[in-house]
């Protein structure tokens, strides 16, 4: 079985404090582009972005750009910034999924960040004979009854432009309630998770699940250096390139797994 993560409460205070380790991930990204250069090519299906909470289609634009280099069709929601998980996005959501799967003729991938991937995840569950895979980038996707664990900030954040009751609100709604009750369903799921995360803790940016369909792979960083964090981005090129039908666990290979095992090895980042 896939495991959700068993840390418990909010994450940790020194993560939560220091998200502006982004800038850092951001400046290094630079160092990293002949690495990923090297990412493996996609076979050209749709892969469709997905902005987290507050934000719109210009934050994903590092992984527009290096996916639409490795030859996928990129494209992103349209629906402007990302204000909640609302009634009226999620039910555009399934019929854009539905339109790019008539128009392209396959199934398409969905890539979600932070709350993006929970649209990613209830879209997948609506239209499932239209989605090839799910890759959620920090996403709040195991949110237990009792409500979300994050940072007060973050919740006051959400009740002032979502919900006044904030995320437990939406928690609550029968579309949310159907992401925590279907994991089983048949489509390969990746959820990659940060233990430095300070904003989405460990035990709901992973979930439970069968191993043939459902994986948590930990990575390096801040929540809000996700999108351009070159570890995730090397993580989303590996699983956006299997074939159709040949969907595997991540097993990192090459020289690459061994960074990518020193620099998840630590317990505490």
């Amino acid at each position: 079985m896939a495991r959700r993560h068993p840390h418990r409460g909010e994450p940790r205070l020194l993560h939560q404090l220091t998200e502006w380790r982004a800038l850092l991930e951001l400046g290094l990204l630079p160092y990293a582009v002949p690495w990923l250069m090297a990412a493996p090519r996609g076979d050209g299906h749709t892969v469709l972005l997905l902005p987290g909470f507050m934000a719109d289609e210009g934050t994903l634009v590092v992984l527009k750009l290096f996916l639409r280099h490795l030859g996928y069709d990129v494209q992103t929601w349209g629906f402007g910034r990302n204000v909640g998980f609302q009634r009226r996005h999620a039910e555009a959501l399934e019929r854009k999924i539905r339109y790019l799967h008539h128009t392209g003729g396959r199934r398409l991938s969905l890539v979600g960040w932070s709350l993006g991937g929970v649209f990613a995840l209830y879209g997948a569950h609506q239209a499932a004979e239209c989605v090839r895979q799910v890759v959620t980038l920090g996403s709040p996707v195991s949110v237990d009854p009792e409500g979300s664990r994050s940072p007060p900030l973050v919740k006051a954040l959400y009740r002032l432009i979502a919900h006044p009751l904030g995320p437990s609100a939406h928690v609550m709604q029968p579309r949310a309630k159907k992401l925590r009750e279907r994991q089983v369903l048949d489509v390969p799921t990746s959820c990659l998770w940060s233990l430095g995360d300070g904003v989405v803790p460990p035990q709901e940016a992973t979930i439970e699940g069968d191993p043939a369909r459902h994986e948590n792979i930990r990575v390096a960083g801040s929540h809000t250096g996700l999108g351009f964090n070159a570890m995730v981005l090397w993580i989303v090129a590996d699983r956006l390139a299997q074939p159709e039908g040949q969907w595997r666990p991540f097993a990192p290979h090459g020289w690459p797994a061994g960074v990518y095992r020193w620099l998840t090895s630590s317990p505490s980042g």
